[in-house]
């Protein structure tokens, strides 16, 4: 005769270490891995706040998701106790250690005075929308509210905002600013994938909000039909979270960075020139900015603008998509950034390269924090203009 679910349960209970609800109080929460195996429905009448929901259906194949086998003491926990010993049992076997199991569940957890909340539900339109970020163990729904309410500008309606701003507004980005004071021209399209035949000679930034409107109501576009300068750059990036570099020229690029050490906002920067394309982030809250990796732009002669040298039309998509990646990851605080760390692409051979980098002690922007940049033009070779 087969052995029923209890003798299953026993037998796991025989196999882990159970903790009280006591116990689970006392530890810090900064250092364990608390887990919530229960169903959806369960969920929603309330949560022991930080813990990652995996259904126990699916916690074999998703916990790599929140770690890979470590171990960092994890706390599972059910609604009673059962399912929870259970999924220990099984996370020990996969190589958690510490894997253990909560006494009583969530019932116990309540009822000893532990704290809990109530999950923030968005919208059923909107869970619908993001029902497959919401999936993810990282992002869930407290993700991707922080992805509602965050504000993200992006420099250049061209080549490299336009997969950015596209997959941003995809993503759920609640606000999305563009700078840029060009017009469409039919030579963009061949890469600048915001726009179309029918806004060929309208101002890019309209024909990029219009695009983003249709692509998803929820983000709030704001329009900036202008030239970043050192006149209005403080005024125009101050105020979001993050700022998307798809400029097309070294001035922009260093007045964007000097702005970034004095407003301590992030930047993820972007780069493309024929058929190779660079990537990183400059956040200087932790890492280099970037006149530590590029204290001096080359020549003018030696780095043509697309204009003149051309570009790959699938390449600005390829890096636009990996800066929307890099802001996202940031916005929500998962993953591990390109903070100090430079990604390169070459799409002829396809190979990706990462280079490290640190911080200049001799930087003219970040090396003296009670000394930061001004905020100037700059012609082609950097160097600040004097009016």
């Amino acid at each position: 005769m087969g052995a029923s679910y209890m003798d299953l349960v026993t037998e796991a209970r025989r196999r882990i270490t159970e903790i009280s609800a006591d116990q689970l109080a006392s530890l810090d929460p900064s250092r364990i891995i608390l887990i919530d195996v229960r169903e959806d429905l369960e969920v929603e009448q309330g949560k022991i706040p930080g813990a990652y929901h995996i259904p126990r259906g699916v916690l074999e194949g998703s916990i790599h998701l929140v770690s890979p086998p470590t171990d960092q003491p994890m706390v599972v926990y059910c609604g009673s106790g059962a399912r929870s010993a259970l999924a220990a049992s099984t996370l020990r076997t996969m190589g958690y250690s510490n894997a253990c199991s909560l006494a009583g569940g969530f019932q116990e957890w309540r009822a000893r005075g532990g704290p809990w909340e109530l999950p923030s539900r968005l919208p059923d339109d909107q869970l619908k929308r993001y029902d497959r970020h919401i999936r993810l163990p990282e992002i869930g729904e407290a993700g991707q509210r922080k992805l509602l309410d965050s504000r993200v500008v992006i420099v250049g309606a061209g080549g490299l905002g336009s997969p950015a701003a596209l997959y941003l507004a995809a993503a759920g980005v609640g606000t999305l600013g563009l700078v840029d004071h060009d017009r469409v021209d039919i030579s963009n399209l061949q890469r600048q994938v915001l726009h179309s035949t029918r806004t060929v000679g309208n101002p890019k930034v309209e024909s990029a909000r219009d695009t983003i409107r249709a692509l998803n109501p929820d983000v709030s576009v704001q329009t900036m039909d202008q030239r970043l300068g050192a006149s209005n750059a403080l005024e125009i990036l101050d105020g979001y979270d993050i700022i998307i570099d798809g400029a097309d020229n070294f001035p922009t690029r260093y007045l964007i960075n000097d702005v970034s050490v004095r407003l301590q906002v992030p930047v993820v920067h972007g780069s493309v020139f024929r058929f190779e394309g660079q990537v990183s982030l400059f956040d200087p809250a932790e890492g280099p900015c970037y006149r530590c990796l590029f204290p001096e732009p080359p020549a003018p002669e030696l780095a043509p603008n697309c204009e003149e040298a051309g570009v790959l039309g699938v390449l600005p998509g390829v890096v636009g998509t990996l800066q929307a990646a890099e802001a996202i990851k940031w916005l929500v605080g998962v993953g591990e950034g390109l903070a100090g760390r430079l990604l390169t692409l070459d799409v002829l051979s396809q190979r990706f390269r990462i280079l490290r980098f640190g911080r200049n002690p001799d930087c003219p922007s970040c090396a003296d924090p009670d000394a930061p940049p001004p905020i100037v033009d700059y012609d082609q070779t950097c160097r600040a203009v004097v009016e």
